[in-house]
């Protein structure tokens, strides 16, 4: 046998191997992907959240939701000094809670908002069996803005959110018309793109592309069996095409896990006002821990922006 014949056996049995090792591996990764690490809200993290929000003279109050399938949503209302009569809703990333999301809280209470902090279905105090990253939490996030416009004054609802917060964040907007715009941090484009990157071991999307392609797709099929949605339904770059609301997206220049195009791909479909900033010298969702002041005054300025121009055209 020549050189080139066993270079493309090797060559087959290789591709052959993958293929087996995809199919095997698909379903245990997809259970991954479905049934996150639940990371419990402790009562040390309680106490240092109350203790967070004395220092700008606030306190928490449960907030308590039930989803439309019946699954339980727990959470946090917490009111500033003084109010600016503006809410955000903060959404944390995959296999946190909201305690993730406090250094948000305590810098937009600082500024006069009120925040909602909220447990996404399937992580901390919050039920549900499986995380659908924007899928069921639309209709999550819809519920819980009825129950906030009915017990509260909202003059302008916002959205922040961080990584998978900041795609279920783009893609709820997309389907509450009440939401005036959103800041999306490290958010992933569509599943499948950012699977192709997680696969890439945080070296290259082109490893999950072509080297565990067969894991992804393997594993896309279960998730979409498992989970009952089809991943190119969850999508933020569709959803800001598909609603013309603001959007501030910031990608952190260094991240390897979510790197910046699936901020640029979402960038170039979205239908309304929109600005993004690549933030330099930063890894994933590090951009207020490496540049707070300006972070501050980006998001800040955003929204206010937004409500003045929403008081004028009143």
């Amino acid at each position: 046998m020549g050189t080139t014949s066993k270079s493309l056996s090797v060559a087959i049995l290789g591709v052959c191997f993958a293929l087996v090792a995809g199919a095997a591996a698909g379903p245990a990764i997809a259970t991954g992907i479905l049934h996150p690490q639940r990371r419990s809200l402790t009562g040390a993290q309680k106490q240092a959240a109350n203790a967070t929000f004395r220092t700008v003279n606030s306190h928490a109050e449960d907030f308590n939701v039930t989803a439309s399938d019946g699954t339980p949503l727990r959470g946090w209302k917490v009111h500033p000094a003084t109010s600016n009569g503006d809410w955000v809703a903060l959404y944390h990333g995959v296999a946190d809670n909201r305690y993730g999301v406090l250094s948000y809280a305590e810098m937009l209470l600082r500024n006069g908002y009120s925040v909602v902090m909220m447990d996404a279905r399937a992580h901390g105090e919050s039920g549900g069996p499986t995380a659908t990253y924007g899928w069921k939490e639309r209709d999550d996030s819809r519920v819980i803005d009825d129950a906030l416009f009915a017990s509260e004054h909202v003059r302008n609802l916002f959205y922040l959110g961080e990584s998978m917060g900041g795609a279920t964040a783009l893609q709820s907007a997309a389907a509450d018309s009440r939401v005036a715009g959103v800041v999306a941090e490290a958010s992933f484009a569509n599943l499948r793109e950012v699977a192709y990157d997680y696969a890439g071991l945080e070296i290259s999307p082109y490893i999950g592309k072509t080297i565990f392609r067969p894991f992804v797709v393997a594993s896309i099929s279960t998730l979409e069996k498992e989970g009952g949605f089809k991943s190119d339904n969850v999508s933020p770059e569709k959803a800001v095409a598909s609603r013309a609301f603001p959007i501030f997206l910031v990608c952190d220049q260094k991240d390897r896990r979510i790197p910046c195009r699936h901020s640029e791909q979402i960038y170039n479909r979205a239908s309304g006002p929109k600005e993004l900033w690549i933030v330099p010298d930063a890894g994933h969702t590090m951009a207020y821990g490496t540049h707070p002041e300006e972070f501050e005054h980006r998001v800040t300025a955003f929204f206010s922006q937004i409500a003045d121009y929403d008081k004028s055209n009143r």
